[in-house]
């Protein structure tokens, strides 16, 4: 059981970092494709990797050109509501680099996708079982 020092202490979702190697074709997959909206952007000086930080209802991720923040080829498991909502309006879009289904697993209903720079998200519908 805890003790009362640390029931105080509020511990906030984290916020994943991916490795990305192009702005534009983060901004093409994350913001025009899957419709997440850019908060920030930050990039220290003329030439240097850039930062962003995207979001979408409750979800937020960083992306990061700088070498050492993640490795390219990470993946996030992102649980949500109406999988087939989004599957519905990913696929109105015609986005030539993807054409995502939906899976059955023994733990609910997933959509995989993979962003240009190898990082993997699925979008879950987890079942009670």
């Amino acid at each position: 059981m805890p003790d009362k020092s640390t029931a105080q202490i509020q511990i906030l979702a984290p916020i994943p970092v991916l490795r990305i190697f192009d702005r534009s074709k983060a901004t093409e997959f994350y913001e025009d494709y899957l419709g997440m909206s850019v908060d920030w952007t930050y990039q220290g000086a003329v030439n240097a990797p850039g930062y962003m930080q995207v979001s979408r209802s409750m979800l937020r991720m960083h992306l990061s050109e700088h070498f050492g923040d993640a490795s390219p080829g990470a993946r996030l498991f992102i649980p949500m509501e109406d999988l087939e909502g989004l599957h519905k309006e990913l696929t109105q879009k015609k986005f030539r680099f993807a054409n995502p289904s939906i899976e059955k697993m023994p733990w609910g209903r997933e959509l995989q996708l993979t962003d240009p720079f190898g990082n993997r998200l699925t979008f879950c519908r987890q079942e009670a079982g």
